[in-house]
């Protein structure tokens, strides 16, 4: 029996699981031929508010499938060949799922109409809501939030070139394009009236810092709930990083300054909803604090981390211009899933959050990392070897 789903004709990925990669196939009907397609069921993963992510099940072993949203597309946000390809070559380096394929089926139409790519599913669990927290200690939590700091770091200072991906990106002036093709993100999701984050915007293009002399390889949006947690209660661990799609190279402290803003969205005052996009990290269930995070992913990475207060504001702009594409394709039947109907109403604290930033108030989303930080580092870290990106 297959099992039908908006975005995915799970018929049409068993006859092409049998045809293209039949040694994961697994057994089927006795009285079937020889090419005959396994029973499959697949399931959409929760938690993914942008390209769409199912679990399939009857294969040799467990299956995930990527495509891109349905619908109002932003291509170079949803880019399934680039997102196979630096999760298949991170393979080893740090943790990421095991890649099977990358399949255009725009034409044959016969599994998404789209282009998309199968992984294996990696065991593990999604660290999404507080309640989550409740199947490991605080203690283990303190050194989980140590850990995502860590294998930040350790992606930081991979060589490009040294897993193939030499030519993902263009460093230079990295900044200033990214802030350019958000703005065309947010131009081709306009739908209403948004004046504080065309505000914020307006600030962010004024204040675009220097091209930094580290080049990395970047996640683009790193942060708790876009990793496997496994382990026991003690000692969870991350078991693979997930949702790479805006990956390429660029400036690192692009990552932390988002993995920052995360660290704190808890705590936005808001009514609209926040706990849709906030995660598990709130105050008291254990996670260090976000000082303690760059301290150990300097220590990691042997840098000394500068102030982030424009890539915080930046954060929050990346994030409010992502949920008004989704409000974008929800007020227009766009999307798959719960949780649609209120995010909207979350760009506008998240804009006035980042426009904070840019005020100089000691607890705006710019400042959590205490300005000393850099010369709080290990010793000889600001001007120790940086390896990252080869640069």
């Amino acid at each position: 029996m297959t099992h039908e789903l908006p975005g995915l004709e799970v018929a049409g990925l068993a006859r092409w699981l049998a045809r293209e990669h039949p040694e994961l196939v697994g057994h089927v009907r006795s009285d079937a031929g020889p090419s005959a397609a396994p029973d499959l069921t697949a399931s959409l993963i929760t938690g993914g508010r942008s390209n769409l992510t199912y679990r399939v099940d009857g294969a040799v072993r467990p299956l995930v499938v990527r495509r891109p949203p349905l619908g109002h597309v932003l291509s170079s946000a949803h880019d399934m060949r680039r997102e196979h390809r630096v999760i298949t070559a991170l393979a080893g380096t740090i943790p990421v799922p095991r890649t099977v394929a990358v399949v255009d089926d725009t034409s044959a139409a016969e599994v998404t109409g789209t282009v998309f790519f199968v992984m294996e599913h990696v065991a593990g669990r999604i660290l999404a809501r507080p309640e989550h927290n409740a199947a490991w200690t605080r203690d283990g939590l303190g050194r989980l939030g140590i850990e995502l700091a860590e294998v930040l770091a350790d992606l930081h200072t991979t060589d490009p070139s040294t897993v193939g991906l030499a030519d993902f990106g263009r460093p230079a002036g990295y900044l200033a394009r990214q802030v350019k093709t958000w703005r065309r993100q947010y131009d081709a999701s306009r739908s209403r009236p948004q004046p504080v984050l065309d505000s914020l915007q307006e600030r962010l293009e004024a204040a675009v810092p220097d091209d930094g002399v580290r080049t990395g390889i970047v996640h683009g949006d790193y942060r708790l709930d876009n990793v496997l947690v496994a382990g026991p209660p003690d000692a969870p661990r991350v078991a693979a990083v997930l949702d790479w799609e805006m990956a390429t190279l660029g400036d690192p402290l692009v990552d932390l300054g988002m993995l920052g803003m995360y660290w704190h969205i808890s705590g936005l005052s808001t009514d609209a909803g926040v706990d849709v996009v906030a995660g598990a990290i709130v105050p008291g269930a254990g996670y260090p604090d976000f000082d303690e995070v760059v301290d150990a992913y300097a220590a990691r990475a042997g840098i000394a981390v500068p102030d982030l207060s424009w890539y915080r504001a930046f954060a929050c702009y990346k994030l409010a211009v992502i949920l008004e594409g989704i409000h974008y394709r929800y007020t227009g039947g766009q999307t798959v899933g719960d949780g649609f109907d209120t995010i909207g109403a979350l760009v506008e604290p998240l804009a006035a959050e980042g426009l904070a930033g840019f005020a100089g108030s000691p607890s705006g989303p710019g400042t959590a990392s205490r300005p000393e930080t850099a010369s709080q580092s290990r010793p000889g870290a600001a001007s120790g070897p940086d390896t990252a990106g080869g640069a």
